[in-house]
């Protein structure tokens, strides 16, 4: 996961130089007035999205099943605990009847 959130904020700032290059190089419009950082930081963004998403395609297979993975041991763990929590109360009503 902290690959794939890596690699995914490599593109990002690559995206970023490059939009900044292009913007004080007069190919892309300066943004309107003090915005010019905005507007490159979200041009950046718009760039690196659909890059993102067809580059690292893979990546984010690997990232979502370990996500996966992660969630159905949570899960199993806390059907663990809660049946244990069931024979412990269960011992203590057997206990409580009997006595």
């Amino acid at each position: 996961m902290l690959r794939y959130t890596l690699m995914r904020l490599g593109i990002f700032v690559g995206c970023l130089v490059v939009v900044w290059g292009l913007v004080y190089a007069g190919v892309f419009p300066r943004g309107l007035g003090d915005s010019n950082g905005m507007w490159i930081i979200l041009l950046a963004l718009l760039i690196s999205a659909p890059i993102s998403f067809v580059a690292l395609w893979g990546e984010r297979d690997r990232a979502s099943a370990q996500v996966v993975q992660r969630v159905d041991r949570m899960k199993a763990n806390l059907e663990a605990s809660r049946s244990q929590e069931d024979v412990v109360d269960d011992a203590a009503r057997a206990q409580g009847q009997t006595s």
